[in-house]
């Protein structure tokens, strides 16, 4: 039979005793990070891609097409922001104008072209539409030193036709 000095531990000393309350206080720490990392990137690889394009315009000045943060992907808004030009790495930083629009689909791409007929080229968006019906839709910029300029939107297009064909004859129509 064991009797009680045996059984019982030998009393810890300060030392010892803050010792291992450290150490359960670091794991404690680390294991809650360890968990918000794990959950942020969960979190993070749940949500998609959302498109958003820096272009380079021949004005020197730099464009960037955008889809609205915290929005469902296939409805929202987006956005087209110039800026003025600047050295490499500071391209976005002299913010001059913007412009917000509504968009019923996901942004698939932004092109540079003229469709006006002025030989200055447009920042086009060209939206993709969700769901059943499938068809795209595209949306015109004009631009200078100073002014983002919206020239006008085609809708309803099918997945296989042109749309900047098709915003070129019907913002040519208006003029």
């Amino acid at each position: 039979m064991r009797t009680q000095a045996e059984t019982t531990p030998a009393p810890l000393e300060a030392s010892q005793v803050l010792s291992r309350a450290r150490g359960r206080l670091y794991l404690k720490k680390y294991f809650a990070f360890a968990v918000a990392l794990l959950a942020s990137g969960a979190l993070h690889a749940a949500e998609p891609e959302r498109f958003i394009a820096k272009i380079k315009l021949p004005s020197g000045q730099t464009a960037v097409v955008a889809e609205g943060d915290l929005e469902a992907r296939s409805i929202g808004s987006f956005s087209v922001r110039l800026y003025d030009a600047g050295p490499p790495g500071d391209e976005t930083t002299f913010f001059r104008t913007g412009q917000i629009r509504a968009r019923d689909g996901t942004v698939e791409k932004d092109v540079l072209a003229d469709v006006v007929g002025d030989q200055r080229p447009e920042i086009d968006v060209i939206v993709r539409y969700a769901g059943t019906g499938g068809y795209l839709s595209a949306h015109a910029f004009g631009f200078d030193k100073q002014r983002l300029i919206y020239r006008g939107a085609v809708e309803g297009l099918p997945l296989d036709g042109d749309p900047i064909a098709a915003l070129r004859k019907s913002i040519r129509k208006l003029k």
